[in-house]
């Protein structure tokens, strides 16, 4: 596998934690029930990124922001420290030994096949979590894991876990937004790279800024208005962090998008991301 061109995209543990302990209602009833007005529907617009022909754009778009690659199914058996303070980033959405969704992926491996290559990792794992320390990883960690990445019960466990911790719960928040596809993969985006805890960059509280200054579609908002909104906040956000200064994932890519109007995703998709041009279609 080529050495992905990737940008550093820091998971602070507390949020990835708190994502993990809160999934299902707590993430979409919670501020959903507070903030919808009486009355107020989705609108029909709110159809799916979880559409397979969208799931698989969406896959491709993030890919391309964290990997300089449409190639997304390469990325399984991706393994390296991009020295972000999270210790290994690994996978197809960067599950980390510092944050504690890398452990819960293994142990989800290891549930359905006991005798697999990382299992033995496992006691490790639950030591480095909340750290970036490789103790009991090194020094055989990568190549166990890029081993592994040839088994399809691990390719699956990396879908099943991307799936719950991250997509699921962007698509349902989105649904209940009342925004569509366009607007669901801010969402996912955003959960990929900040986590949803309670600090003040977490997806959660990026969509807390935004409806400062705009209503969502389900409380009788204007879809655009308010994805501009989203996508300032994101933006703040992004420029709280070093490692997230360069914002072009929005820019160059969401904010194109939105601009021409393409809240489906329709392809044909063209944009940039650190200024390499890509094109879906």
């Amino acid at each position: 596998m080529p050495t992905p061109h990737r940008t550093p995209t820091p998971r602070l543990h507390t949020s990835r934690r708190t994502l993990l302990g809160f999934i299902g209602a707590s993430l979409v009833a919670g501020p959903v029930i507070a903030s919808q007005t009486a009355g107020a529907a989705p609108t029909a617009k709110a159809g799916g990124l979880d559409d397979p022909a969208k799931k698989e754009i969406a896959m491709q778009i993030v890919c391309s922001a964290e990997n300089s690659d449409l190639k997304w199914k390469d990325y399984y058996r991706y393994c390296e420290d991009i020295d972000d303070g999270r210790g290994y980033t690994a996978g197809i959405i960067g599950f980390c030994s510092g944050t504690g969704d890398m452990l819960d992926l293994v142990e989800l491996y290891t549930q359905r096949k006991p005798n697999n290559v990382l299992a033995k990792y496992l006691p490790a794992l639950r030591e480095v979590d909340g750290t970036d320390s490789h103790e009991g990883l090194d020094p055989n960690f990568k190549r166990d894991w890029e081993k592994a990445a040839q088994d399809s019960e691990f390719q699956k466990a990396q879908n099943d876990e991307r799936d719950r911790v991250y997509f699921n719960p962007a698509i349902k928040q989105g649904k209940a937004d009342g925004i569509g596809v366009l607007g669901q993969f801010a969402y996912y985006d955003a959960i990929v790279m900040h986590g949803n805890g309670g600090d003040s960059t977490s997806f959660a509280n990026i969509r807390k800024r935004a409806l400062r200054s705009a209503k969502t579609p389900a409380q009788g908002g204007d879809e655009v208005t308010y994805l501009n909104a989203y996508l300032d906040a994101r933006v703040w956000a992004m420029k709280q962090e070093e490692a997230h200064e360069d914002t072009s994932r929005v820019d160059t890519a969401q904010r194109v998008f939105l601009k021409k109007g393409n809240l489906n995703l329709n392809t044909p998709l063209e944009w940039k991301v650190y200024g390499d041009p890509y094109r879906i279609g």
